[in-house]
């Protein structure tokens, strides 16, 4: 029973931090911040928090050196208090965990391997043609 309560938290804390996150006005955290999971601690004092950033209209060399979702996650470090009290008020919890970001690349990995899969069906395609 108590893993449903931290599963259905884990949900409503992914739910309300994704509509917070809309609110954060750090130039760091712009873009296109996406939060991959949530998980709870047993004790419920802590949370993890999974994100992703993607990036539209930078170039590849761009996203390798400046590594935008580090720079998103130490955007979101600076503003988990705002963002915790306005979690507590928004879902009545007796103690409001303490949010850890963390840097997720899943996004972006799977965006690579689309776009690998494309190429590779581009060349299969361009190769039928010149037999």
């Amino acid at each position: 029973m108590a893993n449903y309560k931290m599963d259905r938290t884990s949900e409503d804390i992914l739910r309300e931090l994704t509509a917070i996150l809309r609110r954060v006005k750090d130039p760091r955290v712009s873009g296109m911040i996406s939060i991959v999971r949530v998980e709870v601690s047993n004790d419920m004092s802590y949370a993890k928090v999974y994100i992703s950033f993607s990036v539209t209209r930078v170039s590849s060399a761009a996203i390798k050196s400046a590594c935008p979702s580090i720079r998103a996650a130490r955007g979101l470090k600076s503003a988990a208090g705002f963002m915790r009290r306005e979690l507590g008020s928004a879902l009545h919890l007796r103690h409001v965990p303490e949010l850890r970001f963390i840097p997720d690349d899943s996004i972006a990995y799977s965006a690579r391997i689309a776009k690998t899969l494309q190429d590779l069906q581009q060349q299969e395609k361009g190769g039928d043609g010149d037999e």
